[in-house]
């Protein structure tokens, strides 16, 4: 039975939320606009204030998609979003799927991050639940083309945006990672299953205070819907402890939190950050 106010589910919208602070974010801005979110959260990734902003919302372990699927359809859900992180060290330590998500995953073609969320849009579209942008309501999180910081990149770090930027496509065509570390034309670090701040702190140890760049850009063919590149404070704070100096982002393919605050932190330290189009690295 549908529980949605007045038989109008239309100001509802789903949430699947990982941990970090963009499900916070976004239910904030989608009740300022009116919007009733009906969330669900994962045990030991989601932060457990979004319960308290959310209108419904229901705990869920990683792998009962019948009981997501139930719970939508009982409050009308129509459109939801997935967004947020998942560590995925605790997908093989804290995984309970029921039967509906054995079925989905032996149908699912690889076990690659890019084939599992498209199968998954894929399921809920049968459902009747369309999967939307994860930046839907929130488009000024998109990062912006151009240098953000006040240094600039030097010809050495010029050099090491090119090279980086081929090869972390090649990293993300394989469904690799989204990030890597680079110095002088040699990569130092990619991203795996540690994830991004483990990968900085790995190229920066080998760096040995020498400088390098990280580059982290969405994978070819990137599915806009979920799984963007992301970058904040933490990012930029990992790399200063690092020794890392540049940071290299998509532009209009990623996201960044608290960016006037990510940008003072930047040149406090003497980072520089600077996001990029495909186009400008073809010109």
């Amino acid at each position: 039975m549908k529980t949605c106010e007045g038989k109008n589910c239309s100001s509802h919208i789903g949430l699947i939320a990982g941990g970090g602070q963009f499900p916070l974010l976004f239910t904030q801005k989608a009740r300022a606009n009116g919007y009733k979110v009906i969330g669900v959260g994962f045990h030991s990734e989601t932060d457990p204030q979004l319960a308290q902003l959310t209108h419904r919302f229901e705990w869920l372990y990683l792998g009962q998609l019948n009981k997501l699927l139930r719970y939508f359809k009982s409050h009308g859900v129509t459109r939801a979003l997935l967004m947020g992180s998942i560590n995925k060290a605790n997908i093989f330590k804290d995984i309970r799927p029921d039967l509906k998500a054995l079925a989905f995953i032996a149908k699912t073609v690889g076990t690659h991050d890019d084939n599992i969320l498209s199968s998954f849009a894929d399921l809920l579209e049968k459902q009747g639940i369309t999967l939307v942008p994860s930046t839907f309501l929130l488009p000024e999180l998109i990062s912006p083309k151009g240098c953000w910081t006040k240094r600039k990149p030097d010809k050495a770090e010029k050099k090491d945006i090119q090279q980086g930027w081929k090869l972390a496509k090649a990293v993300g065509r394989l469904d690799i990672g989204q990030c890597l570390v680079i110095s002088n034309g040699t990569v130092l670090a990619v991203e795996a299953i540690d994830g991004t701040d483990a990968t900085i702190e790995r190229g920066g140890r080998l760096s040995r205070g020498n400088g390098a760049t990280v580059v982290k850009l969405s994978k070819p063919n990137q599915d806009l819907r979920f799984d963007l590149p992301s970058s904040g404070c933490t990012t930029v704070e990992t790399m200063h402890q690092s020794g890392v100096t540049m940071l290299v982002l998509e532009a209009e393919k990623s996201i960044s939190f608290d960016r006037e605050k990510m940008i003072a932190l930047a040149d406090k330290y003497n980072i520089c950050i600077i996001a990029v189009t495909e186009d400008e690295m073809h010109d």
